[in-house]
């Protein structure tokens, strides 16, 4: 059975966090929920995935595998209790690579406001700077989470309500060095579509945003790229191609944070067999160790892929 890549799903990304009952609250008052949790006491860790699952969710009660937007923190026992551990966030050097999770809201102002109200801090207000339409705010590890608008800043200003139920988490930003390649290797490697390009000639960065097709409509009112789920934002800073010794932190060696982003894969076995057909590189192999039922390839900037079957469509599967 061959692979069909239109049914592939950016399905998560991982992020390592130093306690997970901070974190957990942060992103629950966000709006995620817990969908799912995973212990492992012998290897002494524990992954916990959230995502948005309220009836007006677009992806509500699906299968964990059949989802996109789905956020997986990863904690290592112990470092809860350790002065001394503090994850890269992806910002500042070392570390520099991985960018940001972005939220879509359905009213940026009182979404903002509401945040502010319970004591989170901002990295960004939407007050800040010339983008008066954006905020960054911080999660207990420093992570940068990104607060975008589903509609107009004009139709929701004199607004004072926001409804998580309405939220989306809209896409991963990683920073690439070759823009180039890292765009063939997710398009014509991984399956993506190009879904739009944002140009900075004055700041001499581009971003380029990737996805896979949805099967959920969109309502004509809403901003269509704030309202999906499951983007991937690539950043390229311009020259950095041009530099031989320049490369990103993919965040699994020291110093550590973001881990991987995951995509889900009709037939594992097919799509890892098409994979290797196309020389990719791989971190770890379907046969290699004990986990026999996911593989992680690397992509230019040796960033890690997670790939998963899709357990919606595994009976269809040899």
């Amino acid at each position: 059975m061959a692979t069909n890549l239109s049914k592939y799903r950016f399905n998560h990304s991982m992020i390592r966090v130093k306690n997970p009952e901070a974190s957990l609250k942060f992103y629950q008052f966000l709006g995620l929920k817990l969908i799912d949790t995973v212990k492992n006491p012998s290897s002494k860790f524990d992954l916990y995935f959230l995502a948005f699952d309220s009836p007006a969710a677009v992806s509500h009660r699906s299968l964990r595998s059949d989802r996109e937007g789905i956020i997986e923190l990863t904690h290592n026992y112990g470092t809860e209790s350790d002065p001394n551990y503090k994850v890269a966030n992806g910002n500042s050097d070392p570390g520099r690579g991985f960018g940001h999770l972005c939220i879509s809201v359905d009213n940026i102002q009182a979404a903002c406001a509401r945040i502010e109200k319970e004591g989170y801090q901002f990295k960004k207000n939407l007050t800040d700077g010339q983008m008066r339409d954006i905020a960054f705010v911080l999660d207990p590890d420093g992570y940068w989470v990104e607060i975008i608008a589903q509609k107009p800043l004009e139709e929701t200003a004199a607004i004072e309500q926001t409804d998580v139920t309405s939220y989306r988490m809209n896409h991963t930003m990683i920073r690439v060095r070759d823009a180039e390649k890292s765009l063939a290797f997710y398009k014509d490697i991984m399956g993506m579509s190009l879904l739009s390009t944002f140009n900075n000639d004055a700041a001499k960065f581009t971003n380029y945003f990737l996805g896979y097709p949805i099967s959920y409509t969109i309502p004509p009112s809403s901003n269509a790229a704030a309202y999906r789920e499951g983007i991937l934002e690539l950043t390229w800073n311009h020259g950095t191609e041009a530099d031989p010794n320049f490369s990103y932190h993919s965040g699994n060696s020291e110093p550590q944070g973001f881990g991987h982003t995951c995509v889900s894969v009709d037939d594992l076995e097919a799509a890892c067999e098409r994979l290797e057909k196309n020389n990719v590189q791989w971190q770890k192999w379907l046969t290699d160790g004990r986990m026999k039922d996911i593989a992680f390839v690397l992509d230019p900037d040796g960033y890690w892929i997670e790939i998963i079957q899709n357990e919606k469509f595994k009976k269809l599967a040899p």
